[in-house]
């Protein structure tokens, strides 16, 4: 049975939990040096040896673009919004990138650190929320690109570039909910990581990164904003490339992520005593 410490002055005292346990942000804030210990062992492990080193959080999100202009710009004929398309797709799919790789990463942070989980304690939040802070700098730096693609088709962004961060915070949201929902799953199914990349293909598909959400009408959109995704990549480009605004479908995505987010962490308090019985 994994063990639960307590402080009570200067001892520790371990001990067996019963039942959900609630959620303390303060223990996150007291491992708060371990997190960023394991984030920044994560982002050295993915540059160590690389042969582009930093680039790749350029060269993943410019490969796609490129990829999705030729097929729904060129060949499809696809619209955008009268962003142009090229900018279009590569801020779609930067952020696109940064959740779908969190996501994959996070999803096997409690399987990659069994040593850890079994001889020592710790709050096991702290693995799927490190996991979710690497691919920030990738997305950092294709913020970058993207701001150099503006200059060159003269996209300058207007108030609305003040609501940026909220989008990106609720990308976050998004990626940590879905993490730790499916890290609890991978833990007691190891299957789960065959069906995971298949869902992660049909979300990339189902969310706006190649197109605009204004192709959906009527009550679909409703239907379709409960994609948080959605929200997220539509309030981006509205606030860095000038696109239309995200309009009240933008809440049904928020309200959508942040129920991603409670029933990820209810799902994961549950199941955490049992991590290291059967991981």
């Amino acid at each position: 049975m994994e063990q639960h410490a307590e402080r009570m002055g200067d001892w520790v005292e371990n001990r067996s939990t019963h039942g959900a346990r609630a959620l303390h942000l303060r223990h996150l804030w007291a491992y708060r040096e371990l997190i960023g210990f394991l984030a920044v062992r994560d982002l050295k492990v993915r540059y160590k040896q690389a042969l582009f080193g930093i680039g790749w959080t350029v060269l993943q999100p410019l490969a796609g673009a490129a990829a999705f202009t030729l097929l729904f710009r060129q060949l499809a004929d696809i619209p955008s919004d009268g962003i142009p398309y090229p900018a279009f797709a590569f801020c779609g799919f930067a952020v696109w990138s940064y959740v779908s790789s969190s996501v994959t990463t996070a999803r096997a942070s409690l399987i990659t650190n069994v040593p850890l989980i079994t001889k020592v304690y710790f709050p096991r939040l702290c693995l799927p929320l490190a996991s979710v802070l690497p691919s920030l700098v990738d997305l950092a730096g294709a913020l970058v690109f993207l701001a150099a693609m503006m200059a060159w088709y003269g996209i300058r962004p207007g108030i609305a570039v003040l609501a940026a961060p909220l989008f990106l915070l609720e990308a976050v949201v998004v990626a940590f909910g879905t993490s730790t929902f499916f890290a609890t799953l991978s833990v007691q199914y190891r299957d789960v990581q065959q069906v995971f990349a298949l869902l992660v293909q049909l979300w990339l598909f189902a969310s706006p990164v190649a197109y605009p959400s204004s192709l959906v009408h009527g009550a679909w959109r409703w239907v379709y904003a409960l994609n948080p995704m959605a929200g997220v990549l539509e309030g981006t480009r509205w606030a860095l490339l000038n696109g239309p605004p995200p309009g009240k479908t933008a809440l049904a995505s928020a309200a959508s992520a942040g129920l991603i987010l409670v029933v990820g962490l209810l799902a994961f308090q549950r199941a955490e005593r049992r991590f290291a019985d059967v991981i």
